[in-house]
């Protein structure tokens, strides 16, 4: 992706993510910047928490994270989530995802 990340805010234990899950997609990625948010394609469906730890999965591994890492904070049940990403300021998160 080449266009800007402004979907990060800081959080004092490192940054808090906007996104936007699109479920059921063909295969998991983030597709980039939607609005204020970050659009991410998630393959699992949103039945049994699927979809936030497919969610979680993928974006760790665009951040060069471990799972543990991210946490859904808000969203648990609608397409918008906030997620929190531990240890990384907002300017990185947002480098790693522009990469």
């Amino acid at each position: 992706m080449a266009t800007t990340i402004d979907c990060c805010e800081p959080d004092p234990a490192g940054t808090r993510l906007r996104v936007r899950v699109v479920p059921r997609s063909r295969r998991s990625a983030v597709a980039g910047p939607s609005g204020a948010a970050l659009r991410v394609r998630l393959a699992a469906p949103p039945v049994e928490g699927r979809a936030n730890r497919e969610l979680v999965a993928t974006l760790a591994a665009a951040l060069g994270l471990r799972a543990r890492d991210l946490e859904v904070v808000a969203g648990l049940r609608g397409r918008e989530k906030v997620v929190r990403v531990a240890g990384l300021a907002p300017a990185e998160v947002a480098a790693r995802l522009s990469e």
